[in-house]
């Protein structure tokens, strides 16, 4: 290319080069279901993977490959509660003797009174 031919033009919005005998990549439609009932398509290459979900263009909701298999999910960790690592060190009976105690020490038993005479 010229000089002449990038003075004054916009550098990366124009191509200059011509499209005839080029041949592009072998492409195929996949067609993703919304749950909603929404349809979106997309053109991708032949020899791409193609995801088993994308996100729907009406709603953003995650839409499920038409004639594709359910992506498996994953396993999530079971979330350890203060009480799951209590009962890792200590037995219920443990706890209610520990319990008690406390209990005790907050609340003494009355004293009893003594008779005046």
């Amino acid at each position: 290319m010229g000089e002449r031919v990038l003075r004054g033009s916009r550098l990366g919005t124009t191509s200059y080069e011509m499209d005839r005998n080029t041949d592009l990549a072998p492409r195929r439609e996949v067609v993703f279901d919304c749950p909603s009932g929404h349809e979106t398509r997309m053109v991708m290459a032949s020899d791409a993977e193609v995801p088993a979900t994308w996100e729907c263009r009406s709603c953003g909701v995650t839409a499920l490959l038409r004639d594709g298999e359910l992506p498996e999910g994953r396993e999530t960790k079971h979330v350890r509660t203060h009480w799951d690592m209590l009962l890792e060190r200590r037995s219920v009976a443990e706890l209610e003797d520990v319990l008690n105690e406390r209990l005790a020490e907050l609340h003494p038993a009355p004293k009893p009174r003594r008779k005046s005479a």
